[in-house]
């Protein structure tokens, strides 16, 4: 199969056209005329993966490789050192970042591993209501995502209605419209805010509530005549 048919179906499931102004979704590494023999789907790509990766394979992650320009490539480094695999082992790279949060990540996050239906759908927010108590809602979001421990700031303790937000979500919390908001990578500054504005918080972490993305996308994929391989890259944090 060609970069260019996989493409074409990639984009009509989260159209590229989609992606922020400052995403940099698309064909990262490799060019619509080359042919590949399977698909890799990763979260991320790491050299641990991409050491077990068969040549002339094509890998679609949801977070891009190459965000930024690069202005040099020094073969030591991420992430020039996986670009140099990639190249002798005729590996592509497709990315799916925030057209994918759109079209599926952030809707199948909230009804199929949160269990939750959705109320209501704002560009990156999802809205679902409930009726528990704050310790309520964190003890079922550990259950759910399978972690010991949560980041959270209380604010109240009545909770009606959430909002979600996969990955890092926190810059859209003075559009949240909710009790709760549920998403990653949050800070300090953002977690002084929500509290003194009435707006409980729970981080459930960067990695956490994406690393279903290759699973979800699969089930797109399933019809294609071509092998599809779920190999997810590790979560770099580690909890002591």
């Amino acid at each position: 199969m060609k970069i260019a048919e996989i493409y074409k179906n990639l984009d009509e499931i989260c159209p590229f056209a989609s992606q922020e102004s400052w995403d940099n979704s698309g064909l990262q590494v490799g060019s619509f005329d080359s042919e590949f023999e399977r698909i890799y789907l990763s979260l991320d790509l790491d050299s641990e993966l991409l050491q077990n990766v068969l040549p002339n394979s094509l890998i679609i992650t949801h977070h891009p490789l190459i965000f930024k320009g690069l202005k040099s490539l020094d073969y030591r480094l991420y992430p020039s050192s996986l670009i140099r695999e990639m190249m002798i082992k005729n590996i592509s790279l497709i990315s799916l970042h925030t057209n994918a949060d759109l079209a599926f990540l952030n809707e199948k996050f909230v009804t199929q591993v949160l269990g939750l239906e959705i109320s209501s759908k704002e560009g990156f927010l999802i809205y679902a209501d409930v009726k528990m108590k704050f310790a309520e809602l964190c003890k079922f979001v550990k259950e759910k995502l399978g972690l010991e421990n949560l980041r959270a700031v209380y604010a109240k303790d009545e909770i009606s209605k959430i909002c979600i937000c996969t990955g890092s979500g926190a810059d859209l919390m003075q559009d949240v419209k909710a009790d709760a908001f549920l998403t990653g990578d949050l800070k300090y500054h953002q977690a002084l805010y929500a509290k003194e504005n009435g707006l409980n918080l729970i981080d459930i972490n960067h990695y956490e509530s994406e690393r279903y993305f290759s699973d979800f996308l699969a089930k797109y994929l399933q019809n294609l005549k071509i092998e599809v391989i779920i190999s997810n890259s590790k979560n770099p944090f580690t909890y002591c």
